[in-house]
């Protein structure tokens, strides 16, 4: 079981990496952009590059980390005030819940990027197909 976690944690490093690049290019190209357009020149593509392409791997690749190092919200008040039982409980319920609601979501996010895909739509400026 360690040898898993192990696993797990070294691809979520990896992952939290790739989100802080991503993170990084969407900073440099708002930078630039914002400059640029004040002289007359933005970035052809801005809001394709920030906002379809660097924003879900900010959000998709930083959650496994976050999660790990319960770095998110909790409930530790309410927590606290609970018995151990009741509160290891509490625990294991919220995080099955959270885990049907994540893979709610995700099949309903691969349904709807299918039906981009087979529809063949594409982002305004730089054509980036949606899906």
């Amino acid at each position: 079981m360690e040898k898993v976690f192990t696993v797990v944690f070294r691809v979520s490093v990896v992952l939290n990496a790739i989100a802080a690049a991503a993170l990084s290019l969407m900073i440099a190209i708002t930078v630039v952009d914002v400059f640029l357009r004040a002289v007359g020149h933005p970035v052809i593509g801005a809001y394709d590059i920030v906002a379809l392409l660097c924003g879900p791997l900010v959000i998709g690749f930083a959650l496994p980390m976050a999660s790990l190092k319960k770095n998110h919200v909790s409930m530790d008040i309410v927590l606290a005030s609970l018995a151990k039982g009741k509160r290891d409980l509490s625990i294991v319920l919220t995080r099955v819940i959270c885990t049907l609601l994540f893979l709610f979501i995700g099949y309903n996010l691969f349904s709807v990027g299918n039906g981009f895909r087979r529809s063949g739509e594409v982002s305004q400026t730089l054509h980036m197909p949606f899906y």
